[in-house]
């Protein structure tokens, strides 16, 4: 009998193959009291798990190719760096010694710890990074439980397979894809998981969230796997089979031919020429903008120069991040926004600031930078520093009224003169803009439009605030809607702002990478696009094949539309 699963999508394509269970959950943690003489051979024997960890994790990065894309390297790096970490090494030690217990019982008692701190931070993204502590703990746990543990021991000979498990670390989906399985499902997991964005950049077809998927699917069954809609099929006739082997090799030969329009500019049948930029987090991420095509990076974050480190940088490494990325450009603007950390997710261990229930609505973003100018400042000082290198933009995140962007600019002029009274170079007419990320923005965009050189629209955010709604969060993501009526009047509103005021107008949220929104976006009017890189080309091709005088009349047609469920269909039309 035939089965439809459906769970979220987050690596495309079409894969066709039998299952393989993989049953690999966390490791059962008991607590052991220890003798006074016992607690030395323990601290060494949860050090050699350690070592062993970061032994595995070096092997696994040994057999990455030299071609692959830079990220697949830099997920495994940022594991090794977790492993080396003080969290992970020194404080599980001290918890041996002081509470004179096991192992992984002073393991297990950090992993919670570090849950509490990461699962109050709103910062999707950055929240999603406590699957890579716990990956990583995983791995320590099992050597733990089972010296002679291997990622590739537990794993058979795959190629073909689509493999069903609760979760994968990126190290499994290293390995796996070195064996050429043709897809995975997970049960947990979300779109901005390292594993899900890991599988992207590897094109491997992927689909997570499935609660029950190693108890509703058996060994060996014959799957299709569709990981742009999320849907997995099982069951399946002969002829269904067929039709979707058509389709795989339909998609396939498409994405080959994506690559000739790298260098070509992205325009409209209609002549309207349309800027594609990439979002970047890393320096790294520079290969695969290069890759794209892309005319600048629309969002480069900067959170990282803050996070999983003692002190955040100081001007100089800042300047030293920023130049490093300008220079690569050679001469493509480069837009960097300013801290987007706060609420519960202090770097800084010293801050004294009130924790909040709801750090959604407390103090983060450019409420944190308006509470220390100092640091705010320093962070101005660098962007400025940076713009005389090259092209580079400023923008501001979560603004929500025009007070705090006169806070915000007042500050911005006061490192302008201090650079000045230090005979330090910077672009005096450096363009600034602001996120549209939240409602108060967008119905106030004509206002905060005046002030600013240009506005960009940050649909993650826009559309969870809007919505009331997170989108990790298993039991409500299903309400997450890019295409409610709201959302999309929200969006429009900005667009008018930015003609009324004479200014672009970009779009950075996941909503711009996604290509079944392409051709609404045009026809509202969007002309700035920001995404991740490898959407780029695809999104390119949809431009080029559109005419945007054709597209306005639906998009009207779709803002009027007051049913939720009647503008998918519509839609889809767009794309017909």
């Amino acid at each position: 009998m035939a089965l439809i699963i459906s769970g979220i999508g987050v690596s495309r394509g079409i894969a066709i193959g039998n299952v393989h269970l993989l049953n690999r959950g966390a490791p059962e943690v008991f607590e052991r009291k220890l003798e006074e003489h016992e607690i030395e051979a323990e601290v060494e024997r949860f050090q050699t798990a350690v070592d062993g960890a970061a032994e595995q994790l070096r092997s696994i990065r040994d057999t990455i190719p030299e071609d692959a894309p830079k990220d697949v390297a830099a997920f495994i790096d940022s594991h090794l760096l977790m492993v080396r970490d003080s969290m992970l090494r020194k404080v599980p030690i001290e918890i041996i010694q002081e509470q004179q217990c096991n192992a992984e019982w002073a393991l297990k008692q950090q992993r919670d710890k570090l849950e509490a701190v990461f699962e109050q931070m709103e910062d999707d993204y950055l929240r999603t990074r406590l699957n890579d502590i716990e990956h990583v703990i995983n791995l320590i746990q099992q050597i733990l439980k089972d010296q002679q543990f291997t990622v590739q021991m537990k794993l058979q000979p795959l190629k073909g397979s689509i493999i069903v498990a609760d979760d994968l670390t990126p190290a499994d989906t290293v390995v796996m894809q070195n064996q050429n399985i043709a897809g995975f499902i997970t049960e947990l997991g979300g779109p901005l998981s390292h594993t899900a964005i890991l599988a992207r950049s590897l094109s491997i077809p992927a689909v997570v969230g499935i609660q029950s998927a190693r108890t509703l699917l058996q060994q060996e069954e014959q799957l299709v796997l569709d990981g742009s809609s999320g849907m997995v099929l099982a069951g399946m006739d002969e002829s269904t089979i067929k039709e979707y082997r058509q389709i795989q090799r339909e998609q396939k030969d498409a994405r080959r031919k994506l690559g000739s329009l790298k260098n070509i500019s992205a325009r409209t049948k209609d002549g309207r020429r349309i800027s594609l930029q990439a979002n970047i987090e890393l320096a790294e991420d520079i290969s695969a903008l290069k890759k794209s095509g892309a005319d600048g990076v629309g969002l480069y974050r900067t959170e990282f120069l803050y996070i999983d480190r003692e002190t955040p940088a100081d001007e100089d490494e800042q300047l030293s991040a920023y130049r490093k990325i300008v220079r690569v450009l050679k001469g493509k603007p480069l837009t960097i926004r300013t801290l987007d950390l706060g609420g519960d997710k202090e770097f800084d261990p010293d801050f004294q600031g009130p924790l909040t229930q709801n750090p959604a609505l407390g103090l983060r973003a450019i409420r944190r930078s308006l509470k220390d100018t100092e640091l705010f400042k320093q962070q101005l000082r660098a962007i400025l520093r940076a713009s005389a290198s090259g092209p580079v933009k400023i923008l501001l995140p979560m603004i929500t009224s025009d007070v705090e962007l006169v806070q915000s600019l007042s500050i911005l002029e006061q490192a302008k003169e201090e650079l000045i009274s230090e005979n330090k170079d910077f672009d005096e007419n450096i363009p600034v803009g602001a996120m549209i990320e939240v409602p108060a923005a967008a119905i106030s965009a004509n206002i905060l439009a005046k002030k600013l050189d240009f506005l960009s629209i940050g649909t993650n955010d826009l559309i969870q605030y809007t919505l009331a709604i997170d989108r990790i969060d298993d039991q409500v993501n299903y309400l997450y809607d890019p295409l409610h009526p709201s959302v999309l009047k929200l969006i429009n509103i900005t667009l008018q702002a930015g003609r009324r005021a004479d200014i672009p107008v970009a779009m950075c949220g996941e909503m711009a990478g996604d290509p079944r929104y392409t051709r609404l976006l045009l026809g509202l009017g969007l002309q700035e696009f920001s995404a991740h890189p490898s959407n780029l080309l695809e999104i390119k091709q949809i431009i080029n094949k559109s005419k945007i005088s054709e597209l306005e009349k639906q998009a009207k047609k779709i803002l009027s539309t007051t049913v939720p469920n009647k503008i998918a269909p519509m839609v889809d039309a767009l794309n017909e």
